[in-house]
């Protein structure tokens, strides 16, 4: 049964269709807006995976080429491995949906989103959200809430849904939300210094669209009339649960409490409780024994949500608004360009900043622009021994691209234009302790070791992550969350920005009642946090250093007429070439004329420049330039004023006497002051008669 049903969303039409493809897979539907479409499919296997011991869900989006025409680069003309948008927006589909489904659901599941048609105008990875919802809920799979994903854009003080490429091009906010009904579930934010009252308007804005998306999927569910497959969650064993808690929940609070021990030795406290309580059972009841452990698990989230919302007390006995200590050190490495380390409690990044030039910009193809340059990376790493542990290493993970990818969008709205500084920059985090937010450090330590590389960046970024603990009325808003505030708190909530304003934000929330007000409180909690570690950060550094590392390349720029690039380029490349091998310089020449000279000193990038003026120098007239004799002709001579550029010296303007034979007068190779009296098109005319005569007149005036 094929159903299609569409809304208008933004002035465009918006459309849901399932029944006419993949119709093998337990659910799938097409989403279009314009003339791109994303098929989204869902399968969710009828037995649980033995010994899984968390729910199985793996989500893929992929971008395909020939949705826009494109045949893929690279050798094997095909697509590869996932790209990094590819990548966050499987992250972001992930984020919103799992925590939907029943609770110890243990059937293994995957989604999978395939962009097969794509215009220039509507970005499919928002159309990706709502498509798995739609595939999840109008299937037999147990899903039973619809949720949406919208894009918001800030155009002209106007929000817009879904905004087209171009409008979000000109826009102050690049906002994504998830949600059901209810709620907002999901953001993803990248901003330019917005402040925290147009996010909620924009939060409000994007939820009232989501709801419109909602009900379309609802619409379509009881039309299909479909019947979901049983699925019987799991009962509690309360009593088994009320004993440990009696005999073990006092031990378990003190080894939860982390004010006078560090995070290792807690998590070794409640590892050593957790084996007490599971020995406290017989040994030859296994079954017992692990459901004792499973039970332990639920106590610690109990336990440490009582001590917050009933106790007031967070587990190192911090107040709810109060950031852990923080360290800063910049400068430390000798040969970086930048570096920086930050500490915060349990977590430090080690965070370095290199200069490059334009030859070392990344190059990225995607369906909205095909092949295109990015001129800042920021790359996250998290080796295992952040955290005391022993694991393999190797390529980043989906993680380590989602939290650099957050970092770089909230720094990308004070860098430079490249018109005014035009390095290639790369930032390298390195986490070397975490215990919560590492991601936060990472933005702090980035703004840190770009200072110190001498980076004009607008204003210094901070970021801090946010936590709530709510049941009913009682809710508790926590700022700079460690490890077990995040892991068993209700909101990871995590915004960065300056003084000024927001620059990104990310959030998942797990509760349905998170209304405007809370949202707004802890916007402004977060403000002052903010403040605090920019506050923090300017104790160390204040501002960008006035030069850049011995280390760094000088890199100078002239603007050129467009058609003088073929002379500074030569036949085949051997002019360039030639400045190059005699400075060291690394050129390159932009199609609009700008030319970037990078070299290890500055000697050598202005004996470059020069060399570079004097190729695409043009004669003024009334101005004078020592030349040279390089030919000589019956009526008159030619004079290199520039290199590869002659003017005609014309017989009667070699002497203020008449000149009978050129030759005479002048010899090939001679090196002679002549003024430039006249330019038409290519022909320059010049005069050593002009220059005499001002010097005689000179010589007269002084006698």
């Amino acid at each position: 049964m094929v159903i299609k049903q569409s809304i208008n969303l933004g002035g465009r039409e918006f459309t849901i269709e399932t029944g006419r493809i993949a119709k093998q897979a337990d659910g799938a539907v097409l989403i279009t807006q314009g003339e791109t479409i994303v098929l989204v499919t869902a399968v969710s296997l009828r037995k649980p995976r033995e010994g899984a011991t968390f729910f199985p869900l793996t989500v893929d989006y992929r971008e395909y080429g020939y949705a826009a025409g494109r045949i893929p680069g690279g050798y094997f003309k095909r697509e590869g491995r996932p790209t990094e948008k590819e990548i966050l927006t499987s992250r972001m589909t992930d984020r919103p949906i799992r925590p939907l489904f029943p609770e110890n659901y243990r059937h293994e599941t995957q989604i999978i989103s395939m962009v097969i048609s794509a215009d220039d105008e509507h970005d499919p990875d928002v159309l990706a959200i709502t498509g798995a919802s739609a595939a999840l809920y109008l299937s037999d799979i147990p899903f039973y809430n619809p949720i949406a994903g919208v894009r918001v854009g800030l155009i002209e003080g106007k929000y817009v849904v879904n905004p087209t490429y171009e409008q979000l091009r000109g826009s102050l906010l690049n906002l994504i939300v998830a949600g059901s009904e209810e709620a907002i579930v999901m953001v993803e934010a990248g901003a330019k210094e917005v402040s925290e009252q147009v996010m909620i308007e924009a939060l409000m804005f994007a939820h009232g669209e989501i709801k419109k998306l909602c009900q379309l999927q609802r619409a379509m569910f009881e039309k299909l009339g479909i019947q979901k497959r049983e699925y019987i969650v799991p009962q509690i064993n309360e009593t088994m649960l009320r004993e440990i808690e009696e005999k073990f929940g006092e031990k378990l609070r003190e080894a939860l409490s982390v004010s006078n021990k560090t995070k290792i030795e807690s998590y070794a406290a409640i590892d050593n409780l957790r084996a007490e309580v599971i020995e406290s059972y017989p040994e030859d009841q296994p079954e017992v024994r692990s459901e004792a452990g499973g039970l332990f698990d639920r106590l610690k989230e109990r336990v440490f949500r009582d001590d917050i919302l009933n106790n007031r007390r967070r587990p190192d006995g911090r107040r709810f608004s109060e950031i852990r200590p923080i360290s800063i050190e910049v400068g430390w490495l000798p040969r970086t360009h930048g570096s920086s380390l930050f500490t915060r409690g349990e977590t430090q990044a080690l965070v370095t900043a290199t200069l490059g030039t334009s030859q070392d910009v990344q190059y990225i193809e995607n369906l909205e622009m095909g092949e295109f340059k990015r001129r800042f990376m920021l790359n996250y790493n998290f080796p295992p021994f952040s955290v005391g542990e022993a694991g393999r290493t190797g390529s980043p993970g989906r993680r380590e691209i989602g939290h650099g990818a957050l970092a770089s969008r909230a720094i990308e709205a004070v860098l430079p234009g490249e018109e005014d500084w035009p390095y290639t920059l790369r930032v390298v985090s390195d986490i070397t302790e975490s215990n919560g937010s590492s991601s936060m450090a990472t933005v702090c330590g980035t703004s840190l070791s770009l200072m110190d590389a001498g980076v004009p960046i607008k204003a210094p970024v901070a970021g801090v992550a946010m936590g709530l603990v709510m049941e009913e009325k009682k809710y508790a808003i926590l700022t700079d969350i460690a490890g077990a505030e995040d892991h068993y708190g209700d909101m990871d909530f995590k915004v960065t920005g300056t003084r000024d304003g927001i620059t990104a934000l990310q959030m998942d929330i797990k509760v349905t009642g998170l209304n405007p007000m809370i949202l707004a409180e802890a916007l402004e909690q977060a403000r002052k946090g903010r403040l605090y570690i920019l506050d923090k950060m300017d104790e160390v550094i204040t501002a960008p250093r006035a030069e850049i590392s011995k280390y760094a390349p000088r890199i100078v720029t002239i603007q050129i007429p467009t058609d003088k690039i073929r002379d500074v380029i030569g036949p085949g490349g051997k002019v360039i070439r030639g400045i190059q091998e005699k400075t060291g310089a690394k050129i390159d020449i932009s199609d609009d004329g700008r030319v970037s000279i990078a070299t290890p000193s500055g000697p050598a990038a202005e004996a470059a420049l020069q060399m570079v003026r004097d190729l695409t120098a043009e004669a003024e007239v009334g101005k004078s330039y020592l030349g040279t004799v390089s030919r000589i002709v019956d009526f008159g001579a030619f004079v290199e004023i520039f290199p590869g550029l002659d003017g005609l010296l014309h017989v009667s303007e070699i002497a203020d006497y008449r000149v009978r034979d050129v030759r005479d007068e002048l010899k090939e190779g001679q090196q002679i002051l002549v003024k430039c009296i006249g330019v038409e098109g290519n022909k320059v005319r010049l005069s050593r008669k002009a220059l005499l005569k001002e010097e005689k007149k000179s010589k007269n005036g002084n006698e």
